[in-house]
Parts: C-alpha cells; structure tokens; sequence
C-alpha cells in the first residue's frame, strides 16, 4: 500500500538514534521536509543524501532554544503538520529499582524522557490547531506495561507516563484534527542496545524468546509510525501500537 500525506512539513525530536533516524529518512523519501533534532550529530553524509531533511544540534531539555528553532522552522515554512517524537535514554549502568536509584538519575531520565515531551507539545501543538491539522507520534516502551526483577524504573515509569499524556493530547485536541499515539517497541537493535555488541549469545538467546524469533530493527518501527502518521491512518488517536514481535502476547 502507497501511503499518502496530507502534510508537508514534520519535525523529528531525537532523530539521531536508529528508529529516528529511519524514520526521518523514510520522511524524506515521501518528499515531507523535515527538521531533525538531536544532541547528537547524524551520521556522516546522511543530510546530503536525504535532500528534505535539514539538521539541528540541540539539548531538547533546553525549553527556550527548542522553542526558537520550532517557531523558525514554523516561520519559514509556515505549518507544522507532523511530530515524531524519538526522545529517550535508557542508562543501564545507572537507571535501577527506585528503591536503589540515585536521585539525580531519576529526575535527569524524566527531564529527558517525559518532560522533552512536554515541551515538544507547548510548542507545536498552537501550530497545528491554526492549521486544524497535525499527526503525533511518540515513542515509549513495552517497558511501560509491565514490571522487571531487574528493573530501570526510570525509564518505565517515564515511558509510562507518556502513554497517559499522549491520550489526553489525543482527547484534548481532536477538535482540531490533531491525532496522538504512541509506538511500544520491544527489543530493537539499535545503538541504545550496544551492550549487545559485547555480549552476542545474550542477543540470540533473547530472540529465542521472541514469537516471530527475531529482535526487532528500527525500520519496524519506522512503518508502525509512518502509517500512524499517513493519511491511512487519519481514523486512529489516543492509542497504543505495540511493535515487539509478539513478546508481550504470551502468558
């Protein structure tokens, strides 16, 4: 099926992991210009061969700097017709039971994970509704759903959060044709997951307990958010896409 998009112009907030960076190169290749934003840089020569994206440097915890560089892209190019929102960190060596964990760690993992998102809709949100148009997609985890004997309570409970927040944006603004939902990747192999590299056999004994027998990569989840985004998909907001490969199907 050839999608089709309403829109011209998206933004893709930590669009410099491997599910966003998929999903910003599968934008372009649907002509849709799109802003990428990331702390870290792109991959040599990826914005050279993907002519509609163009590229900024940015915490995403920075409010204001976020806010000056949505409203120039907003002005130059006068909508703001799709989110993608691929912000997380997920810090193993560090995100622990919340009895355990520092502090600190809580707060920067929520600052990063939930509150970016927070900031992502103060600002794009007004944009949409004067064009009483906008899709969303978020990217949170199957982590949400359930709990871990060897938990990163952080990043659950921020991912969880962003469920919540997702279908009260879906209710709230559905007057304004504007759709919120949310992505649950499972185990996907992207450089978040690069303790995999030391440790092989944990990677393919880990698929073995996948139904479909195999960890995801970041262009299935690419199609998950590119159908949600698309014109195909203008019927569904305020819900959940579970892209695991089946894990969380079984008893």
């Amino acid at each position: 099926m050839l999608l089709k998009f309403k829109g011209r112009n998206a933004i893709v907030a930590g669009a410099c992991g491997g599910m966003g960076l998929k999903i910003s190169e599968k934008l372009s290749k649907n002509k849709i210009k799109t802003l990428m934003l990331d702390i870290q840089d792109p991959p040599r020569n990826f914005i050279r061969k993907n002519k509609f994206l163009y590229f900024k440097k940015i915490d995403l915890t920075d409010y204001s700097r976020v806010k000056k560089i949505i409203n120039d892209f907003y002005l130059k190019n006068k909508s703001i017709d799709y989110l993608v929102n691929a912000v997380g960190v997920l810090w193993f060596n560090k995100d622990r039971s919340s009895v355990n964990i520092d502090l600190d760690i809580w707060r920067k993992v929520f600052k990063i994970n939930l509150e970016s998102m927070v900031y992502l809709s103060k600002i794009i949100i007004p944009k949409m509704k004067k064009s009483k148009f906008g899709s969303m997609v978020h990217i949170s985890s199957v982590d949400a759903l359930s709990g871990d004997d060897k938990p990163q309570d952080a990043y659950g409970a921020s991912k969880a959060a962003m469920i919540r927040l997702s279908k009260s944006l879906a209710i709230q603004f559905s007057s304004y044709n504007i759709r919120s939902n949310i992505v649950l990747p499972g185990s996907i192999d992207t450089p978040m997951q690069d303790r995999w590299k030391n440790n092989p056999k944990a990677k393919k004994e880990l698929s073995k307990l996948i139904p479909l027998k195999r960890i995801g990569k970041p262009e299935d989840i690419a199609h998950a958010i590119l159908f949600l985004l698309s014109d195909e998909g203008n019927y569904i907001t305020g819900t959940e896409i579970i892209v695991d490969g089946g894990i969380t199907a079984k008893p």
